[in-house]
C-alpha cells in the first residue's frame, strides 16, 4: 500500500513526536510518524522520565533521613524493585497520553521499523510512505564499551534497566563519570544499592559545569562514600556475579554491571545511502544550522545528529526542523540557548557561555555570584549547597550565561533562559518583583552583585 504524506517523522522520542505535533499544529495536513519501538521513544520509556521519577525517589530518602532536627523519626530505605515498578506505572500513563493525543491530532501512526527506499519514500513494512519532507529522530543506543559485552541480568545497559525489572542482588558496578554515570550512582545508591563506581574520570569533568559547580558536587557525594575505580580490564560473568579484574591485581565481585558510558546515534536499518544523507565519522547523519542535512527535503534532529545528545536539545531541534520546512531557512540553532540539567547528588543546570566560552568568542566576561546558604527557602529546606552565577559581558551588560547549582536547579535555569539574548536582561532581573522567601531571588541578587563589582549599575538599572 502507498500513501502520500506532507511530512513523515522517523521516531517519536521527544524531538520526533513534538515535530509531529507541531507541524499539525502549525497547519501541516497530512503528518505521520513511525517508531520502531515504544512509542515516546528512549526519553520517555528508558531516559528522562523514568530516571527524574527515580530521582525524586531519590531525593525523598535523603530528605527524610536527615529530618531527625524537623521532628521526622527513624529512617527510611529506598527499595529498587518497587522504584521500578513505581515509574513503570508513571511512563505507562504517560505513554497512553502521547498515544491518544496524536489520534486526537489527526497524526497517521505507523509501528515498525522506517527504511528509505529513496529521498521521498520510505518503507515501513509493507507499506510505502511518499512523502515530501522528512524528519529523522531515531534517537541513540546505549553504547557497549570493551572489556564490557550485554549479559541479561549481569551486565545491563540503561535501555536494559527500564525494559524489565531489575536483576536480584545489591552490590552493582556503575560504568561512568558523564552524566549518565553520575546521575546513577547517586540514584541507585539511594535505592538500596551498595554501587561500585567505575571512572577513569573524575565526576562530568568533561562538561562545561564550573570548578565551582564541580566542587559542590564531589561534597555532596562524600556522605555516600561511594567507592570508585578505574575500568577494569577483565570482566567475567559468573554464576554467582560479575567479576572485574584491574589492572592492579585488585578484583571485585559485584551482583550486576550498569552500563553509563554514554550513547552512539541509532541508524541501523534507516538505509541512509538510498536517500543520499551523509554522516560524520561518528555516525552521526550531518545537518547544518537549520537542522537540514545534505539533502534539501530531510532535516535530522535529537541525538541521531545533535552531539549535546539531550532531549532538551531533541525537542530544540523539532522546534527548529518545523520551523525552517514552513518558511526555510528562518531559524538558526544555537546551541547555548538550550538548558543542560544533571540530577544527581546534587542538581546542576547552565545554559548559555561559561567564563572560558565568553572570552573565546570575543567577550570580556564579568560574573555576578549569589550563593543559597544565605537563603532564607534554601535555609527552611536544610538544603543550601549551592548557588546562582551569572556571566555577563564587560562593556555592553549583555548576559551571556549563567549556572544555577541546588535543589530546584531544573525550573529556576529557565527564568534565566528566558531572558537569555535580550540586551536588557539584566535590567530585567533586577526590576523583577520575586516571591520571598524563594530560591529564584538569588537571581536578582546575583544581578545586583555583579552590577555593583563590575561598575555596570547604569548598564543593569539604567541610572
Amino acid at each position: 500500500m502507498q500513501t502520500t504524506f506532507d511530512l513523515v517523522v522517523i521516531g517519536s522520542g521527544p524531538g520526533g513526536y513534538r515535530a509531529a505535533v507541531l507541524a499539525k499544529l502549525r497547519g501541516m495536513e497530512n503528518v505521520a510518524i513511525v517508531e520502531e519501538a515504544s512509542w515516546g521513544g528512549c526519553c520517555l520509556n528508558r531516559g528522562c522520565v523514568p530516571k527524574k521519577d527515580w530521582h525524586h525517589t531519590a531525593k525523598l530518602v535523603a530528605e527524610v533521613n536527615r529530618g531527625f532536627s524537623r521532628g521526622l523519626m527513624g529512617q527510611v530505605q529506598g527499595d529498587l524493585a518497587m522504584a521500578w515498578q513505581h515509574q513503570h506505572e508513571v511512563v505507562s500513563l504517560i505513554r497512553e497520553n502521547y498515544v491518544d493525543y496524536m489520534k486526537r491530532s489527526g497524526i497517521a501512526a505507523f509501528q515498525g521499523t522506517a527504511s528509505f527506499v529513496s529521498p521521498h519514500t520510505i518503507r515501513v513494512g509493507d507499506e510505502l510512505l511518499d512523502t515530501k519532507q522528512v524528519i529523522v529522530a531515531t534517537g541513540a543506543a546505549a553504547r557497549v564499551p570493551e572489556p564490557f559485552s550485554r549479559q541479561p541480568g549481569r551486565i545491563l545497559t540503561t535501555d536494559d534497566l527500564f525494559d524489565a525489572p531489575p536483576p536480584s542482588g545489591r552490590r552493582v558496578a556503575i560504568l561512568g563519570s558523564g552524566v549518565i554515570g553520575t546521575e546513577f550512582a547517586f540514584i541507585l545508591h539511594q535505592l538500596g544499592c551498595q554501587i561500585v563506581w567505575l571512572a577513569n574520570t573524575e565526576p562530568l569533568s568533561h562538561t562545561e559545569f564550573s570548578p565551582a559547580a564541580l566542587n559542590l558536587l564531589e561534597e555532596a557525594f562524600e556522605p555516600l562514600n561511594i567507592p570508585r575505580l578505574p575500568r577494569p580490564q577483565r570482566v567475567e560473568v559468573l554464576s554467582n556475579g560479575v567479576r572485574l579484574d584491574f589492572a592492579d591485581g585488585r578484583q571485585e565481585l559485584v551482583d550486576w554491571v550498569l552500563l553509563g558510558a554514554g550513547r552512539q546515534p541509532n541508524t541501523d536499518g534507516l538505509n541512509l545511502a538510498l536517500a543520499g544523507i551523509e554522516t560524520d565519522e561518528r555516525g552521526f547523519i550531518k545537518v547544518n544550522a537549520y537542522r537540514q542535512t545534505n539533502v534539501g527535503h530531510i532535516y535530522a534532529i535529537g541525538d541521531v545528529a545533535n552531539h549535546k545528545m539531550t532531549a532538551n536539545h531533541a525537542l530544540a531541534d523539532a522546534d527548529l526542523a518545523v520551523a525552517n520546512i514552513l518558511h526555510p531557512r528562518s531559524r538558526a540553532i544555537e546551541l547555548d540557548t538550550v538548558p543542560e540539567l544533571v540530577y544527581s547528588a546534587l542538581e546542576l543546570g547552565r545554559i548559555g557561555l561559561s567564563e572560558d566560552a565568553a572570552i573565546d568568542a570575543g567577550f570580556e566576561p564579568a560574573v555576578g555570584f549569589a550563593a543559597f546558604e544565605t537563603n532564607p527557602r534554601a535555609a527552611g529546606q536544610d538544603e543550601t549547597d549551592g548557588f546562582v552565577r551569572l556571566v555577563a559581558d564587560m562593556d555592553s551588560g549583555q548576559l551571556l550565561g549563567a549556572e544555577v547549582i541546588g535543589t530546584e536547579a531544573g525550573e529556576i535555569i529557565h527564568v534565566i533562559g528566558t531572558q537569555l539574548g535580550h540586551d536588557d536582561a539584566l535590567q530585567r532581573f533586577a526590576t523583577t518583583f520575586f516571591n520571598h522567601p524563594a530560591r529564584a531571588e538569588e537571581i536578582r541578587n546575583a544581578t545586583e552583585t555583579l552590577a555593583a563589582k563590575w561598575g555596570l549599575n547604569e548598564q543593569v538599572f539604567g541610572s
